[in-house]
């Protein structure tokens, strides 16, 4: 059933709230956006936008969180990431370039400790490196892929690709499929894996 009243509309309100910085930090980054104009744009006072979001900071994170496929709620234990879902992630990123602007942007700057979002990559970081390397293991329970290979490893890599791909796909948008080349990553580990076990021809 639809949410009415006034819940409903504090819901658009927000959303609104949120596209309105999003689009404002993408262009200018964090330092130059201001709530108060934010605020405006969106027909409040700053108390108003305060109102649902405590802070700028506040504000900024729960953007970023947009992006994230982690719905904001990065510490539910029941919440299991994986190749197949970092890859269906991106493939999703493609229609958001506002929000991949952002996250890139800010996961370089989030490289200094004074950043707002220092915190938030470093926990994303490690969450997500920890998932995608139990997802890999599992992979190699079933000898999809090789044991040979470190989970932690192709985890990083991964991760790597995928944000490295969002940053070529910004600067040549026609030329380059994330999600296509992502796949075709992770079907190679797999293609080596599956050649490796293979027992060889005795006559060669």
């Amino acid at each position: 059933m639809a949410q009415r009243g006034p819940y409903a509309k504090g819901l658009a309100k927000r959303e609104e709230i949120l596209q309105t910085a999003l689009e404002h930090f993408a262009v200018k980054g964090y330092d130059r956006v201001s709530v108060r104009e934010i605020a405006r744009e969106c027909g409040l006072s700053q108390a108003g936008l305060l109102h649902h979001f405590s802070s700028k900071e506040e504000l900024f994170l729960e953007v970023l969180r947009r992006r994230d496929d982690r719905n904001g709620e990065p510490f539910v234990p029941e919440h299991v990431h994986s190749v197949d879902r970092l890859i269906g992630a991106v493939d999703r990123n493609a229609d958001e370039p506002g929000l991949v602007r952002l996250f890139v942007t800010m996961s370089a700057e989030s490289t200094s400790v004074e950043s707002p979002a220092h915190a938030f990559f470093e926990e994303r970081y490690a969450w997500l490196s920890e998932q995608i390397a139990e997802d890999v293991r599992q992979h190699q329970e079933r000898n999809e892929i090789s044991a040979d290979l470190d989970a932690d490893s192709v985890a990083a890599l991964l991760i790597a690709a995928a944000d490295g791909l969002q940053l070529q796909w910004l600067l040549r948008p026609d030329r380059i499929d994330m999600s296509g080349l992502l796949t075709s990553l992770w079907n190679m580990l797999r293609t080596v894996s599956a050649a490796e076990s293979k027992p060889r021809d005795p006559r060669r």
